[in-house]
């Protein structure tokens, strides 16, 4: 609570009196970015791991069940079991800048704003936000506040909507902001998955990998999965999943025998959206005709735990098990120029009415 009311008050605070209008000379930006992605614990452990898990599996967005019931199956069964599991999967991929997604993500924030004030000839301010964790929405909000900043563009860095993602940062935002009785003019951006220089840095940096490594008998765009129920209840993301594959597969000049789409990352009992990336791969590595499976994951803006550790080791482990012969990692477009360029025009066409 104290975050929300530090939020609102900064906002009011950096509200200019006329006098304040006429004598200052400090330089406002047209406007400001807040950039979203999910969140990652602070540090590699237990401890972290389930402060981030208790928040994060408490959204309604996340999960569809009766509070009560499912607060007794949280803190009952998941938060005691889960954390110390899932703490050894981030041990595994930690680096020395700390957390991958965090460290790309803030790669991404500079990037995204140097290219933002090279274009514009001005400061743009782009600040980092997590739905999850820190840096909170909240703080990202009091420091575009602190810059002078009244119009912010939100980009949740996920390509194709859901209501468990964007739809997450969008409750998020509104909680922040509820209290303050001036808040910011504001542009949501809800998805970009049609965007062409999107799909384009997609198609490039598989094109690129293909150029240096050679080709794979398939390809396979693993998308972070979401249960059915949520899709029979109207969620879309699984429907523009399966554009955006098809849209990759088409600049690629791919034949239909030559890709598939799939749906990762499954949690609890209920049925996933399908089909599921571990069995598919789990088939194709049993098949006498396919003996190399490039995958890449075109739902995620900058690689994490769900990239790195169970699309790039624990699916590589299936498919070779099953008799394939070669497993290959296509990384995610991270801070690659052509991504941040991308993201760059998507910000421009969308606040060119703040110019």
């Amino acid at each position: 609570m104290s975050g929300l009311l530090a939020f609102c008050a900064e906002f009011r605070r950096m509200q200019p009196t006329t006098e304040e209008v006429c004598v200052s000379d400090k330089p406002t930006a047209p406007f400001g970015v807040m950039l979203v992605n999910l969140g990652t614990p602070a540090k590699p452990d237990a401890t972290s791991v389930r402060k981030y898990l208790a928040q994060f599996l408490w959204d309604k967005r996340v999960i569809h069940m009766a509070r009560p019931l499912w607060w007794l199956i949280l803190h009952g069964i998941v938060l005691r079991l889960r954390p110390r599991k899932v703490a050894h999967l981030y041990q595994s991929i930690w680096t020395d800048a700390g957390s991958p997604l965090m460290a790309i993500s803030r790669r991404q924030q500079a990037a995204l704003q140097q290219a933002l004030s090279a274009q514009l000839q001005q400061d743009i301010p782009v600040e980092l936000a997590m739905t999850y964790g820190e840096p909170s929405l909240t703080q990202a909000g009091r420091a575009l506040a602190a810059r002078g900043v009244r119009r912010i563009l939100v980009l949740p860095l996920y390509p194709q909507f859901s209501a468990t993602t964007t739809g997450a940062v969008f409750d998020g935002l509104a909680q922040a902001l509820q209290r303050c009785p001036d808040i910011p003019e504001l542009h949501f951006i809800r998805d970009y998955w049609e965007e062409p220089a999107y799909l384009d840095a997609l198609a490039a940096s598989i094109r690129e990998y293909w150029n240096e490594h050679g080709t794979p008998d398939r390809l396979l765009l693993s998308f972070h999965g979401i249960p059915q129920p949520y899709e029979d209840k109207g969620d879309p993301y699984p429907r523009l999943c399966r554009h955006t594959a098809k849209a990759v597969a088409e600049r690629l000049a791919l034949a239909p025998e030559q890709w598939s789409e799939s749906f990762q990352s499954r949690f609890g009992k209920q049925e996933w959206v399908k089909p599921y990336t571990d069995i598919l791969l789990a088939e194709w590595g049993a098949r006498d005709d396919i003996n190399r499976v490039d995958v890449v994951c075109p739902a995620f803006a900058a690689d994490c735990l769900e990239t790195l550790e169970e699309i790039a080791e624990q699916n590589r482990v299936i498919f070779l098990e099953a008799g394939g012969k070669d497993y290959r990692y296509i990384p995610c477009l991270n801070d690659r120029p052509d991504h941040i360029a991308a993201l760059a025009e998507l910000v421009l066409q969308r606040t060119q009415p703040w110019r």
